[in-house]
């Protein structure tokens, strides 16, 4: 039940996926931080540290007995969460309690465990990009020759398809996805280090085998799913990594608000809408409304993650030498939050791009009012080759467009453009050769064909990689 005393993040409360908000849970933290003293204990005696085997079973009992109560308790006392999580664990294992933590320092739990939070919050975004790739791509194909009215500058531009836009939208989302597997093959974990990252403790603890302290790190880092391993660090990991992920989640939120923007602009012209559920209600005030708020709370969200991306610059910039303190309230807050927000728009990116609905009547009724205008240049070459003067025939039908346009402008009148053309003898065509200009095809150029080349060459080997990932189907929270 919602604490109404209390605030609470639209995004864990609202908008995010259950399984986003629970990676980013006390829980899951907690729990990842017992897991990295386990692992560490674990390999310090595979190595040769004098633990015994009661003292590793008593630790992998107790691993998920978080009780947090406790915790808070001796943080009250301690004023370090750290700290206070240790003897909350050393609580429940007596007999190993003198292991727990050995060598290490606090970013051994809290970097390494942000780390782990973050692949695994990049592996759910990965899967729900393919899945929403899924259902944007088999839209463009259905509506890969589906003649449409273009726009630049947002004003009438020479006809597409709507399955070519759909693919403006699916490169974005391509790149994105790219550059996400990217990171995450090449992302490094902070491993074990101590507390300016020399190691010096470990070497400690193992005599001065230099061996023996690099595969603790190993050990550890394989047990946690890493294979890479930040060579150098002081006692955080480099930040930089983190402005690398930040700007793959801030370019995503770019390619979505970009999507969801030309969904509402084609929701104003009628010609596309967002699923619209029966009982909706698009207005308190105006009962006929039926808007795109879907698209609206995507390009919401976007502009916060965006807004997001100045804080992991900030942090590298401050670090001063091996570590300080202030970026830790810093990220427990935008890491989280980044995470989320990205999530809460995939959510709703998969609702959307499930049940576009496409209205072509309209879509042609806009083509048609514009046709004639966009005719023009194909009528100078047909004139041209029947003999008339190139410059002569463009003055002409400059002449009447821009009345045309002026009549339509001014009067609301309808578009007479073809017919003054015709009755033009200076520029000398029939009504019957005009009309034989006048079909959309026409106009479009290669844009189908772009549309199943893009699909086929790009989209469909990149799907076909990721079809061990299951189906998402969305749920959100209108």
């Amino acid at each position: 039940m919602t604490d109404v005393n209390r605030y609470q993040s639209p995004l864990s409360d609202r908008y995010a996926s259950k399984e986003m908000s629970y990676l980013f849970s006390p829980h899951f933290k907690y729990l990842t931080w017992r897991k990295l003293w386990v692992s560490l204990a674990q390999s310090q005696k595979a190595l040769g540290l004098p633990f015994t085997d009661k003292q590793i079973a008593e630790l992998k009992s107790a691993e998920s007995q978080i009780d947090l109560a406790t915790a808070e308790e001796y943080e009250k006392k301690f004023r370090h969460d750290v700290m206070a999580h240790i003897h909350a664990f050393g609580d429940l294992c007596p007999t190993a309690k003198s292991i727990i933590h050995l060598g290490a320092t606090s970013c051994f739990v809290t970097d390494n465990a942000d780390l782990i939070q973050m692949r695994e919050g990049l592996l759910l975004l990965r899967n729900k990009i393919v899945q929403m790739l899924r259902q944007l791509s088999a839209f463009a194909e259905q509506y890969a020759s589906l003649s449409c009215l273009s726009f630049t500058h947002f004003q009438a531009a020479q006809p597409t398809t709507l399955g070519k836009r759909a693919c403006l939208w699916l490169q974005d989302f391509l790149m994105d996805l790219h550059d996400l597997e990217q990171y995450l093959e090449e992302m490094q974990f902070l491993g074990v280090k101590g507390a300016t990252g020399t190691q010096a403790s470990f070497l400690a603890l193992f005599e001065n085998d230099h061996a023996k302290v690099k595969k603790l790190e190993e050990f550890v880092a394989k047990e946690m799913g890493f294979t890479k391993v930040f060579p150098i660090s002081g006692q955080t990991y480099t930040r930089k990594q983190d402005i690398r992920m930040m700007a793959i989640l801030c370019s995503f939120a770019a390619s979505a608000h970009k999507c969801a923007t030309d969904l509402r602009l084609l929701a104003h012209l009628k010609e596309i809408e967002e699923p619209f559920a029966e009982k909706q209600v698009g207005s308190s005030a105006m009962p006929y409304k039926r808007n795109p708020m879907r698209s609206e709370r995507i390009c919401g969200l976007a502009r916060f993650l965006i807004s997001l991306n100045e804080n992991s610059l900030y942090t590298e910039a401050t670090q001063w030498f091996e570590r300080t303190l202030d970026d830790s309230s810093n990220r427990r807050l935008y890491l989280p939050e980044a995470f989320l927000t990205a999530d809460a728009i995939l959510n709703l990116l998969c609702n959307v791009t499930e049940g576009l609905i496409v209205h072509p009547k309209m879509i042609e009724k806009h083509l048609e009012e514009e046709l004639p205008f966009l005719a023009t240049e194909h009528l100078l070459m047909r004139a041209v080759k029947q003999g008339k003067d190139r410059q002569v025939v463009h003055e002409r039908l400059r002449i009447h467009s821009l009345e045309t346009s002026r009549k339509i402008k001014e009067n609301g009148q309808g578009n007479d453009l073809l017919e003054r053309i015709a009755t033009d003898p200076a520029i000398g065509l029939t009504v019957s050769e005009i009309h034989e200009e006048m079909n959309a095809r026409h106009f479009i150029g290669r844009a189908s064909e772009q549309t199943y080349e893009f699909l086929h060459d790009q989209v469909a080997p990149t799907l076909k990689k990721h079809s061990n990932i299951h189906s998402y189907h969305s749920q959100i929270q209108i």
